[in-house]
């Protein structure tokens, strides 16, 4: 841990301790109004401790650059597949469209589309 973070655990940990000591002790007073803001206190606390850990939770997290380089070559992988099928797809395409020239060329019917 940082001495940032330990700097603010420690004072996190001493407004914990003054609140809830400070509710006890005015609940021992029969200070209920004194009481009451203790227990706002705490609350505002506990609340602000879950949203800086939702905070954090979204926030971006370091990749280190042999996660970087492992991510490039698979990112580089998945294109070539991409670039690999298209090009298969186009060969299909070209084929369907020759075979189709040769049917038209002998006089042949061409069977109906499904798409039309």
């Amino acid at each position: 841990m940082t001495r940032k973070g330990k700097l603010w655990g420690w004072a996190a940990g001493l407004y914990a301790f003054i609140n809830v000591a400070g509710l006890f002790y005015a609940w021992a007073m029969d200070e209920e109004m004194h009481a009451m803001l203790h227990l706002f206190l705490i609350l505002i606390g506990v609340a602000g401790y879950i949203g800086w850990r939702l905070a954090r939770r979204g926030a971006p997290q370091e990749i280190s650059q042999a996660q970087l380089a492992a991510e490039q070559q698979r990112l580089e992988y998945l294109q070539q597949s991409v670039d690999a099928m298209a090009l298969e797809l186009e060969r299909v395409g070209e084929a369907q469209r020759f075979s189709d020239k040769l049917r038209v060329e002998r006089g042949e019917t061409l069977p109906p589309r499904k798409d039309q």
